[in-house]
Order: C-alpha cells, then structure tokens, then sequence
C-alpha cells in the first residue's frame, strides 16, 4: 500500500477557495441566526448556488452522468468549509450518503435505469437525494428492519432521518420475504419534522406507505447500504474538524482584541494553555481526518483492502466527535459573556459539535468497531462486588 498524502493538493486549495468565497458572499450571519427560528432554516438558495455554480451536488457523481468525477478527498474539503459555516444545506446526505449508495450499485451491476436517472438528477441539482436510515446509523449496523416491501408497496416509517424535509429521491433499505433490499421511493414521501439540536441539520420522521422500485437485494444491497454509511462516517469527520478549525480560529482573534485588567486576554498564560491544548488536538484530528478521506477516494476502497477503509474511518470518528465538542465548548468560555448569546455565532458550532457526536455512529461505537476490525479484545470488567 503506498503511503498516503495528507497534505491538500491545488486542485482541493482551489476548490477550497471558491467554496469559502460563495459561502461568504452568500451566507449572511444575522439571516443564518434568524432563519433557525422559522420553519424552513435550509438555504435552499444557497444549495441551489452551489450545485449550479460549483457543481458540489455532482461532485462523486461520473461524468457521463453530469457530474464531476472527484473523489472523496475532495468532497472532505467542501465539508470543512460547510462546517466551518454551518451551512444548512444537504450536501452530507445528498451528495455523500445517498449519492454513496447509487455509485456502489452502480458499480457492482447489473444497473437498472432508475439508479443513472437518480444519479443524473442529483448531479444536475434538480433533486436533493436521501439514504432513509437515522442519522445515528452507524457503520456495521444490522440491516434495518422497519419498513417492508411487499411486491411493489413499501411500508413503515424512519425516525431521525437527516435532511428528510427535503428529499425528492429517497432510497429505502427494507426487507422482502426475509431478504434485504435497497428500493427508491417513487412518489413523496411524507416527512414530519423532529425538535432537533442542530437546527441546520434538522431531522424528520418519514413514513412510507406506497410503490417502489427495488434497485439492489441481497448482497448487493448490503453492500451499498454499508458504502454510503462508511462515506457519511469518515467524510463527517472533515466537517467536524472545519467546526473546530473556525472555533479556534476565531477564540485566538477574541483573545487578542479583547482586554482585561489593562491587558489583551491573549496574554494571560492559562488561557494560552488551553488554545495550545486544542491546537493540538484540531492538528491531530486534520490528520485522521485527511488519511479516512485519502482512503475512502483510494482505488483499494472500492476493492477489498483488508478493512484499512474501516479502520480508517473508525479511527477518525472516534477522535473528531470529542475534539470538535471540546473546541466549541472551549470556544464558547472563552468569549465570555458574548459567547453566551444568541446573536454570537458561537453556539451555531456547538450545536452541530453535539449533534455530529451522535451521528453516523458515536465515538464509543466507533472505538468498539475498531477494536473488532483489529482483533483487539475488549478490556476486562470486574464486576462490582460491595464490601461485606
């Protein structure tokens, strides 16, 4: 295996700028911070700007089919710079997961049509598309079992399902006659939106009761169900770390104009103790970060490679959830009372800090998929036994 490149390329720098300056031209922080009071806090104006002008909607997505052929390394950059925005759009579930989870279909074959139609239609950003499982799957999961299919009819619901207020393709992992299978809802599906932390990333409750068409079973289907949630899991990883990189971005800024007993509270040795603790922390979390987005967009990801991917994202997701939550807190104290307001900001970036440690897998999950995928036993627990 060739040793992976963590550094960012020019191609990623330079996508990495157009990004960032739509979102600052485009996301007004006032507007942000209102809209999560109204029923629709999703910009779809500003998804809608960077499917058409950047093309980020297509991004995994083949060029036969309109996309733009890249590859994960790439989508991690996007993420950072969303994250570090908070931006309330459904790249991560549309545009990673769901778009995952058509590619792997595709590429295990036989492909049927609607699989290239989706794919087309999410590359063009004329739909936003959804893998119907609750943000808190996880990969490893057991094949969820709350919706059936029936000939042709889906039935059951799906609680927690991130971006579902949104969604024009929904695909459906369910079960006939005993067997998995992945199916693509053909009309609306009815969404209900949940009270959820992260008021940017809201969650919905979808129910199902009309056709679909199977577009994977068996195998195949846990397959791409298992691709995507492995996509979503490491690629999160890069938001969370674009969350902790503007925590500690902006607290070192705060610090240095903000003055306290005739003196910059930058200088006082405590506080520049504990920014040291969390730039190490965010530099250790852009490593895990990097290499799970290095593996995923290898050619070994896509073939067996021992389950380097696996451990890979593993390692990255138990390490991200705890670093992001822990800048944003840290981030939040220090800015002291204005820290503590609605108008800053700040909480904007714990909450989705919070909201991302449950998804896709929390840390502690994280630690004992991995401790499985390396054969490490689990440590040995004494049980407690009260002194006579």
């Amino acid at each position: 295996m060739t040793s992976p490149s963590l550094l960012y390329s020019d191609v990623e720098d330079d996508l990495r700028s157009t990004v960032r300056d739509l979102l600052r031209d485009r996301l007004d922080p006032a507007a942000q911070l209102r809209a999560l009071d109204s029923d629709a806090p999703h910009d779809r104006a500003l998804w809608s700007a960077l499917a058409a002008r950047v093309g980020l909607a297509g991004l995994l997505v083949p060029e036969e089919l309109g996309g733009a052929d890249a590859s994960a390394r790439e989508a991690a950059v996007v993420l950072e710079e969303l994250g570090r925005a908070v931006a309330a759009v459904p790249f991560l579930s549309s545009a990673v997961v769901a778009t995952s989870a058509l590619l792997e279909i595709r590429r295990r074959g036989p492909v049927p049509g609607q699989v290239d139609d989706a794919l087309h239609r999410l590359a063009a950003g004329d739909a936003v598309g959804i893998l119907a499982v609750p943000l808190t799957a996880a990969p490893g999961d057991a094949w969820p079992t709350s919706v059936t299919m029936d000939g042709s009819a889906l039935r059951g619901a799906v609680t927690s399902v991130a971006d579902g207020e949104l969604a024009d393709v929904v695909v459906v992992p369910a079960v006939r006659s005993g067997s998995p299978v992945l199916a693509l809802a053909e009309f609306g599906v009815p969404a209900r939106p949940r009270v959820s932390l992260d008021q940017s990333r809201r969650l919905s409750d979808l129910s199902f009761d009309g056709p679909g068409t199977v577009l994977a079973e068996g195998d195949a289907a846990v397959a791409a169900l298992e691709a995507a949630v492995l996509a979503g899991a490491g690629l999160l990883a890069s938001e969370q770390l674009g969350v902790a990189e503007w925590c500690l971005a902006e607290t070192v800024a705060y610090l240095k104009v903000r003055r306290q007993f005739g003196r910059p509270l930058g200088s006082f040795q405590a506080l520049k103790h504990r920014l040291a603790d969390v730039w190490l922390e965010v530099t250790s979390l852009r490593a895990v970060a990097r290499y799970a987005a290095d593996r995923l967009a290898g050619a070994a990801a896509r073939t067996a490679d021992g389950g380097e991917t696996a451990v890979a994202v593993s390692v990255a997701q138990a390490y991200a959830a705890t670093t992001a939550v822990h800048a944003a807190e840290e981030a939040l104290q220090l800015h002291g009372g204005i820290g503590m307001t609605w108008e800053h900001p700040v909480h904007l970036r714990l909450k989705r800090a919070k909201a991302d440690q449950l998804a896709l897998g929390t840390p502690g999950r994280h630690r004992a998929r991995l401790s499985e995928l390396v054969d490490l036993p689990p440590p040995l627990v004494t049980p407690y036994a009260p002194t006579p």
